[in-house]
């Protein structure tokens, strides 16, 4: 797909606020714009994305012009044109080496050096041409990045080398054309070689941690089978549309998200949800594009096009997580930019320095140099996107869905978490653990009978429970007719003449009716059958607790965070379920409005609070917490308020999330840490504050030393780990 410029908007990735009519420059960071977003290639905008995602950490590498083709929006685009930029960094250090040795064997310097002289008539104009070339081709892309910083008014990395060569080179070619000292020559081009060699490593790492993304964009097969009465066609997957029937041999991927209509087979999803083990989907169930089918043959309708699909959802978050800044990126951001200015300075005045004190021409000049090579902010620039990147593909495939970074980074400050649904430390699905008859001519069985009976056409939990132990007793349920809902205390229908109603325990109280057993103080929750008025029978259900809670509120309290139930089920429950896994505390009862409230209750006492929820309706609490994380949304990530989604349900997946936040917080810090650290030593040397004790760094050692740095900062970044 082509840009169309009709109603195409374009964007800076960087800065999302600049928003044009036409592809150009930001005028803020002079980084290529991509287009907005729109419903057409979807997948392949992101993997565009991703490219210019990296190219911001270097709008400084820019090679050439951008062509026509740079703008292609074909699946492969970004890995195409990525691999060609490194390829072109590493043609230029091969040629530019190649040069390097006669330059060098030429220098007077290192002839004096070595006590070798091997020039002879015209040696310094050879040795002129040659460094030439170098300067030229080997320094193109530095000259380019620096007139597309000066066109943005965004002077940066690119700036700072070609001031640099720049300098090295005029001055050395006044030298051999009658200027007093000695050349710059050598220096140059071990200087454009070591730069050359930097980027070209430093783009391999980056391209390292945008690939995890393009991963999640290849779970998406290209085509899928289409079913239209007898005929099966091959079709493009993006032009599904919602009730079209797909089928989906073993093997095979799902092509779009919808629902089995015929077959069953096992999925395994875990790359989307990060559930290692193949889930069993039978007729009627959900499915997800991206898994892979099992053994079974299945047909599916489509549910929706493939640009909302869950994974292409996914790939949204990631994208719109790795453009949110969190503060650390915005510090980093500042701090590269200030040391650019910092270096422009410091190079100026040591050069001025040098001179005031009697030095050579020549010596001020190295020095200037120097600085202003070895201050590049290559490694400051990179420290945090090359975490943000790493971090968010990586949630991604576990089934940690970040939305807002600084939320995500925020995780390490949490003192409270508060588990809101039930569902998420217990199985949320109600068994019958107990029912019995209170009238003797009636069996037990037959009060099974009559709940399970009116609950059939319920899908609350409780109507399940109830619904599936009747299917495993293979018990025969009969008639009804009128049946009504008594909103909050129950049902209501009529069996064989007769009214029967299956209601809470809330319903008894109000109309002065007697059981004549006491409900359980377990953590049970109770329904009464009653037939015209007369309470003829109980059952008793319990939801279970999943078996990964335990261990999960035990990391929680280990890393110092107090653990609370927050449920609207009573407290005999709440407090089984908090008891029984040593948590810090319930509170029970609660109805969904109130939930807020008890957010900032727990706010007000200073605690940093993250909750829980499903985010439907603890929309409201998620959004007052401090951190939001929504949980077991599965296909639906469309959890608004929350700022983080997980895709399952699993209480260990909170406490993956808020460890992995703690590490890739630290991740940052640490490179940022050595980024300016590494700036803080290394330019008083390169100034030559030791000079008189005889330690001076040479421009082409300031250079390694950046090199060096940038690259220990991305491998630090690739180590980060789930």
């Amino acid at each position: 797909m082509e840009h169309q410029h009709g109603n195409q908007q374009f964007t800076c990735p960087m800065h999302p606020e600049v928003v044009k009519d036409a592809p150009g420059k930001c005028p803020k960071c002079g980084m290529d714009l991509v287009p907005l977003s729109n419903s057409k290639g979807e997948h392949a905008e992101h993997q565009h994305h991703v490219q210019h995602e990296n190219e911001h950490a270097h709008h400084h590498m820019k090679v050439e012009k951008p062509t026509g083709d740079e703008h292609q929006h074909s699946g492969h685009s970004s890995h195409a044109h990525h691999e060609g930029m490194i390829d072109d960094f590493k043609k230029r250090f091969y040629i530019v080496l190649a040069l390097t040795i006669p330059i060098m064997a030429l220098s007077p310097m290192i002839q004096h050096w070595l006590q070798l002289n091997w020039s002879f008539t015209g040696s310094s104009y050879l040795l002129m041409t040659l460094a030439t070339v170098v300067y030229f081709y080997g320094g193109w892309p530095f000259l380019v990045g620096l007139k597309d910083e000066l066109k943005a008014k965004a002077l940066g990395m690119m700036t700072l080398v070609a001031v640099a060569i720049t300098v090295a080179y005029v001055y050395s070619v006044a030298i051999v054309l009658g200027l007093k000292g000695m050349d710059f020559f050598w220096e140059l081009a071990t200087l454009i070689l070591i730069m050359l060699l930097g980027h070209w490593i430093e783009m391999k790492s980056i391209m390292g941690a945008s690939r995890e993304l393009e991963l999640l964009v290849k779970l998406m097969p290209s085509e899928a089978h289409l079913v239209k009465g007898d005929q099966i066609t091959e079709v493009k997957t993006e032009t599904l549309k919602a009730g079209d029937i797909t089928l989906i041999k073993p093997g095979e991927k799902i092509a779009a998200d919808g629902i089995i209509v015929e077959g069953t087979s096992y999925l395994n999803e875990s790359m989307l949800t990060g559930e290692s083990k193949p889930v069993e989907k039978t007729k009627g169930e959900k499915v997800i594009a991206g898994a892979i089918n099992g053994n079974g043959s299945i047909k599916v309708e489509v549910s929706h096009e493939s640009k909302d699909s869950y994974l292409a959802q996914v790939i949204k978050l990631v994208q719109d997580a790795q453009d949110s800044k969190s503060k650390t990126q915005l510090l980093a951001d500042q701090a590269a930019r200030w040391l650019t200015i910092i270096a422009l300075v410091s190079g100026a005045v040591t050069f001025v320095v040098w001179l005031i004190v009697g030095k050579e021409l020549a010596f001020a000049m190295e020095r200037m140099v120097t600085v202003i090579v070895i201050c590049c902010p290559h490694a400051l620039g990179l420290a945090v996107p090359l975490v943000v990147a790493r971090s968010t593909a990586i949630s991604a495939q576990s089934g940690l869905l970040i939305k807002n970074r600084t939320a995500f980074e925020n995780s390490r400050k949490i003192t409270t978490l508060v588990f809101d649904k039930t569902g998420t430390l217990t199985l949320g699905e109600f068994k019958v653990v107990r029912f019995e008859s209170f009238i003797e001519k009636f069996d037990r069985n037959q009060v099974l009978i009559w709940a399970a009976a009116l609950e059939q056409n319920s899908e609350h939990p409780i109507a399940t429970g109830i619904t599936q132990k009747a299917k495993e007793l293979i018990l025969v349920l009969p008639a009804i007719n009128d049946f009504k809902a008594l909103t909050g205390k129950g049902i209501m229908a009529i069996i064989d003449g007769k009214s029967v109603k299956v209601v809470s325990p809330g319903y008894l109280k109000e109309n002065n009716l007697q059981a004549s057993i006491a409900t359980s103080t377990q953590a049970e929750t109770v329904v009464y059958v009653l037939q015209d008025e007369q309470v003829v029978g109980v059952i008793a259900l319990a939801d279970e607790i999943r078996k990964e809670s335990p261990e999960a509120i035990k990391t929680l309290h280990a890393n110092g965070i107090k653990t609370l139930l927050l449920t609207g089920d009573n407290k005999e429950v709440a407090k089984q379920v908090s008891d029984s896994l040593g948590m810090d505390g319930f509170m029970a009862e609660v109805l969904p409005h109130q939930k807020l409230e008890k957010i900032k209750e727990l706010q007000a006492k200073g605690e940093f609070v993250a909750m829980t929820g499903d985010g439907v309706n603890d929309a409201p609490a998620l959004a007052q917490a401090n951190i939001g994380i929504a949980v077991g949304s599965g296909s639906d990530i469309a959890a608004e308020t929350a700022g983080i989604v997980l895709v399952n349900s699993n209480p260990q997946d909170v406490v993956n999330l808020i460890l992995f936040g703690k590490a890739t917080y630290r991740k940052m810090i640490q490179n940022l840490v050595w980024a300016t650290g590494y700036n803080v030593i290394a330019l008083p040397l390169a100034a030559g504050v030791l000079y008189r004790y005889g330690i001076t760094l040479s421009p082409a050692m300031g250079a390694v030393l950046m090199s060096v740095s940038t690259v220990v900062v991305a491998i630090n970044a690739r180590m980060l780990k789930v």
